[in-house]
């Protein structure tokens, strides 16, 4: 992406195993001995609209690294403010979360934030460099893979809970260079970063194109067919409007009917996941790249799946029921749906994932409201269009066709997008621990200031994850 970054001319042993050979005139420190301000934040009382702005935690951005987010108003006492009042330059650490992927995230407080006149709560701690660090230096070493490896590696060996804290946080290990080089490392990742965040959205709001391009396609289809000669007539539903004249409208609940039998000896877990239906647990695993926590116990009071059942899942109000891609068992708080001989399970995978026919489902109760689950007596408000069996069959197929290039264009985006972020870590990780020299390349770069009028969007509005949420003990469900 960027040519020219070499190799620094003089290397020297580090001491630290995990860092390796660092430039030779690179100082081997630990944080504590550039900390003016090593603290924690506020907890406050309840919301109150007078009161002060607290920010409470931080989110991913559409580069990959870490913003301030979910601001509050809380009231806090006079000295409360003059103890966590954040000012320019000051980074926030996340201290405690239930993943790893989360701790020791670290954002930087720049000026539009400290605008603000914002405290920081509880759950981040507040860390200021001294003048012989420049601080978006060292917000770059904290979020590298080795600044977060590290303090996630403390965090559970002296702790035992997965949490930081300012001792840890200070006996972190870095290499320092000279306050000129840091600048030249800035402007250089800088650099990269707006080139990265440019490419990102151009690629996200491709993707969102093509996606709404396939959801006309679905939309269209299911609703009207594939004749546009045929006759129509109101269908009573409000999601549906008018249909094919010679399609019925049936109640959802005697088309589907919920499977009651409980897992069999030898069925294997499933997870419920937005992105690719009802699969194995295995499965998941190995699509996404990481591992997630199984159940051992009361299996036997899970829900037995068919290949082709439908499962109403705890995020259903967000993307629709899922497919059953594989035969086993999933949570018993969940809902399966046994088609009738009268349905075609291609065809109502396209209903069930369209948007009308979610919105339907969000319109039959305040459950999102209420934090309720989506249960059977929503599904059954939601009235479906029925074509014939072998027109569902052949609208199935002609959908698949339609939207095939448009699904293979959008998933080569995605991919480009992860492989652009994996360079962006490496080359981060590379520059801020001495394995590339940046110096003349960063002289070389035009100015470019950010544009204001492109926000930095979270990388996936609709994340991967399974559903069934398989971390929380089964008993607790129950």
């Amino acid at each position: 992406m960027i040519a020219g970054p070499e190799a620094y001319p003089a290397m020297k042993d580090s001491g630290v195993p995990w860092l390796g050979e660092v430039p030779e005139h690179w100082e081997l420190s630990r944080l504590k001995g550039h900390l003016v301000r090593n603290d924690s934040g506020v907890w406050g009382d309840d919301a109150d609209p007078c009161g002060t702005v607290v920010l409470r935690s931080t989110e991913q951005t559409v580069d990959g690294g870490w913003r301030i987010s979910n601001p509050a108003r809380i009231r806090l006492a006079r000295a409360q403010i003059a103890a966590a009042l954040l000012t320019p330059g000051d980074l926030v650490v996340t201290k405690s979360s239930g993943s790893e992927a989360h701790i020791g995230k670290t954002s930087l407080v720049t000026n539009d934030v400290a605008a603000l006149n914002c405290c920081f709560s509880n759950f981040l701690q507040r860390l200021r460099a001294d003048e012989l660090i420049i601080p978006a230096f060292l917000w770059r070493f904290l979020n590298s893979p080795l600044g977060r490896e590290q303090l996630v590696f403390q965090s559970t060996t002296t702790t035992g809970l997965g949490n930081l804290n300012g001792t840890i946080l200070g006996n972190c290990r870095f290499a320092l260079p000279p306050l000129l080089e840091q600048t030249a490392i800035v402007r250089f990742l800088d650099y990269a970063d707006r080139r990265t965040r440019r490419y990102i959205r151009a690629k996200q709001k491709l993707i969102k194109l093509l996606g709404e391009q396939k959801q006309a396609i679905i939309h269209r289809a299911v609703t009207r067919g594939l004749d546009p000669s045929v006759g129509l007539k109101p269908s009573g539903a409000e999601w549906l409007g008018d249909v094919p004249e010679h399609w019925e409208i049936w109640r959802s609940k005697r088309l589907f009917i919920p499977r009651k039998e409980l897992a069999r000896p030898h069925d294997i877990q499933l997870s419920a996941t937005q992105a690719y239906g009802v699969i194995p647990q295995d499965e998941y695993e190995r699509r996404v790249g990481r591992r997630i926590t199984k159940i051992f116990r009361h299996l036997e009071k899970r829900r037995h799946v068919e290949i082709g059942d439908f499962v109403i899942s705890m995020r259903s109000f967000q993307g629709g029921l899922e497919r059953a891609w594989a035969a086993g068992c999933i949570r018993s708080s969940y809902i399966v749906l046994q088609p009738s001989v009268r349905v075609d399970a291609n065809f109502f995978t396209y209903v069930f994932k369209s948007r009308a026919y979610i919105g339907a489902l969000q319109a039959t109760a305040n459950f999102i409201r209420d934090g309720q689950d989506l249960n059977f007596d929503n599904f059954c408000a939601v009235d479906l269009a029925l074509p014939p069996i072998e027109e569902q069959q052949i609208i199935a197929q002609a959908i698949s066709n339609a939207v095939a290039s448009t699904v293979a264009t959008a998933e080569r985006a995605r991919d480009e997008i992860t492989l652009l972020l994996e360079y962006r870590t490496r080359l981060i990780a590379d520059v801020v621990t001495g394995k590339l020299d940046v110096r003349e390349v960063a002289a070389r770069l035009p100015d470019e200031p950010d544009s204001p009028d492109e926000p930095d969007e979270p990388i996936d509005a609709e994340p991967e994850t399974p559903d069934d949420l398989d971390e929380i003990p089964e008993e607790a469900a129950l």
